[in-house]
């Protein structure tokens, strides 16, 4: 299985990549056989964001699971009207399509604002999961791997398996 990890300049260049797992040959289209996570900001009382639109991958997936929200540390969630349990409510149905996906034999595209951080705690979530490497991700110094959405799609991820693959 391929993960990669994309920030939004694919929207406007389909195919930048910052980093890329390989377990099989180059040569395959970026996105063929593809599963898309995408997350992007939610509108946002603070400012921060107004214009936040999903990267429409319409034309080239229809697997595709898109997410809004806000990239933010466990700190701050109070400051954004929520808690560990309310913040990324969709881990478990996230976890849902990974499985599907995975099963359908696709690779994952992760994709955010930047590559950097809600895609790379995806990433890092999927691979720490199915292979035990996701510590690499964490390791690289491009990434800063958000710890609410690994944490929270490694454990939805762990108990899609208890319940449904044992």
């Amino acid at each position: 299985m391929n993960i990669r990890i994309l920030s939004r300049q694919v929207e406007e260049a389909i195919g930048y990549e910052l980093v890329f797992f390989k377990d099989r040959d180059d040569g395959e289209s970026l996105f063929a056989n593809i599963a898309v996570i995408s997350f992007y900001d939610p509108p946002d009382k603070h400012g921060i964001r107004e214009d936040c639109e999903p990267v429409d991958y319409s034309m080239v997936t229809n697997r595709l699971f898109q997410i809004a929200l806000h990239d933010i540390d466990i700190e701050v969630l109070e400051e954004f009207n929520l808690d560990y349990k309310s913040y990324f409510t969709e881990a478990d149905e996230l976890a849902e399509f990974i499985y599907k996906a995975k099963n359908d034999g696709l690779d994952f595209i992760c994709q955010c604002e930047y590559g950097q951080s809600r895609s790379a705690g995806c990433a890092a979530a999927i691979r720490e999961h199915f292979y035990g490497d996701g510590i690499k991700i964490f390791a690289d110094y491009r990434y800063y791997p958000n710890q609410l959405i690994y944490n929270k799609l490694y454990d939805a991820l762990e108990n899609y398996k208890q319940k449904h693959c044992s």
